[in-house]
């Protein structure tokens, strides 16, 4: 019995803009980068980056169905993430 895995979803018709944001800590450079891929399914990662290091990643499924709203979906993933590490770091200098 051979596994079968879930076929690729196609590409969009108009493919998303990823999004990138970085700020200076101290010596090092937090990035934060969101991305649409579209193989094996639907989906954006948000990847967090300190110096150069990858911290942290983000992922949420989407539905093929979201294609209207695609850009809107990722723009909003990416800055809601953003908020939350901005908010964590504003606690850490309490």
């Amino acid at each position: 019995m051979t596994d079968n895995p879930t076929p690729p979803q196609n590409a969009p018709k108009n493919a998303p803009m990823g999004r990138i944001d970085a700020l200076d800590i101290g010596s090092r450079k937090l990035t934060v980068q969101t991305e649409f891929f579209n193989r094996p399914t639907w989906r954006i990662e948000t990847k967090v980056y300190l110096g150069g290091t990858l911290k942290k990643t983000f992922t949420e499924e989407l539905d093929p169905s979201d294609e209207p709203t695609l850009q809107t979906v990722i723009d909003l993933f990416h800055e809601a993430r953003y908020a939350e590490i901005i908010e964590g770091l504003k606690g850490l200098n309490r």
